[in-house]
């Protein structure tokens, strides 16, 4: 038997090989095609990155790494994050500058008025918050047209008598500083309609020449060491809310009734053992806040459902809570509400 021969067409075969050759050039030049057009792009949009860096003021330190542009820390959007909140607090700032007539100051860097401030004596309002301003300068009498000044969280010692000179006055805030007395001449300001002296901790009197404010609402000497409400307090006919909680007060004066238009009365973290009689002739009294462990004896009349009260709180005694629920009087909360409004 004899051997079979195959015969190939190398025409055939050389096609083929021809046509795998051409395949996998045009793979190779359409793969290098790719790769310089990623490289391209990649090349494109690092410079652009870097372009936009440099227009916005970027340090080179901030985007090259090792001579390399690193995009992935997303600087841009940070950039813009930061410029937004930026360009918000310019615009706050510019609102808050674009009234001439308020003076705006706060931080610890503060330990004086700055120089220029006895210039713009056309201010209404003082508005200093958080400094380590010790002392109101008397050129203050200068700044006729002054209604407000808020003087909270610094840390003033005095006021000077001057500040009876500011006749348009109508609130004055000098709660968490360190006075240890008001000057007598603040009576003077006879268009006073809010008074806070809270948190000075070491204030234990007010002077009987503030009996001269008939102007007066609101009163807060919250956390002072007074011993008794102050005389000329009971002689602010218009005083509708009083807050001298967190003092040292042993009773209450038998003519407390002389404040007429009363409406809110914090009472708590006192000494008081009992509330006297008069209470009961406060007549548009409508919120009355104590502590409950010291005390032993309050009228009975304030538990009647006729009484103006609608709300009594006992507090640091939980068993000694009051609650009114008569026909329309008003929650707690409505009323605790309400005497924030009037705080703020």
């Amino acid at each position: 038997m004899g051997h079979k021969v195959v015969v190939f067409d190398i025409s055939v075969v050389r096609a083929l090989w021809e046509t795998r050759v051409k395949k996998h050039k045009a793979w190779q030049k359409k793969e290098a095609e790719r790769l310089e057009k990623s490289a391209l792009e990649k090349i494109k949009e690092e410079w652009e990155f870097v372009a936009e860096c440099r227009r916005k003021g970027v340090p080179q330190a901030e985007y090259c790494k090792n001579g390399f542009v690193d995009t992935s820390t997303r600087l841009l959007e940070r950039i813009e994050r930061n410029s937004v909140a930026r360009q918000s607090a310019r615009v706050k700032d510019r609102g808050k500058r674009s009234n001439p007539f308020v003076f705006e100051l706060s931080g610890t860097q503060w330990k004086e008025l700055p120089d220029s401030l006895k210039e713009q004596t056309h201010l209404k309002e003082w508005h200093i918050h958080n400094t380590l301003i010790q002392i109101i300068p008397t050129y203050i009498e200068l700044f006729h047209s002054m209604k407000i000044l808020d003087l909270p969280k610094n840390q003033i010692t005095c006021l000077p008598p001057e500040i009876g000179r500011l006749k348009n006055l109508k609130e004055l805030n000098v709660s968490f500083n360190h006075l240890k007395s008001i000057p007598p001449e603040l009576g003077d300001c006879e268009n006073l309609e809010r008074l806070d002296c809270s948190g000075n901790l070491d204030l234990m009197e007010l002077p009987f020449e503030l009996s001269n404010l008939k102007q007066v609402t609101f009163v807060d000497i919250s956390a002072n060491k007074f011993s008794s409400v102050p005389i000329c307090v009971l002689r602010m006919c218009r005083l509708q809310w009083l807050d001298i909680s967190s003092n040292d007060l042993t009773d209450l004066p038998q003519d407390i009734d002389r404040l007429e238009e009363l409406q809110g009365f914090l009472l708590y973290k006192n000494k008081l053992t009992y509330l006297p009689q008069a209470m009961l002739n406060l007549k548009k009294l409508t919120l009355l806040v104590v502590s409950g462990d010291d005390l032993v004896e309050l009228p009975t009349a304030l538990c009647d459902a006729s009484t103006p009260l609608k709300f009594v709180s006992l507090l640091d005694n939980p068993d000694c809570w009051i609650l009114f629920h008569t026909q329309g009087h008003a929650s707690y909360q409505d009323m605790k509400t309400k005497y924030e409004k009037m705080k703020v």
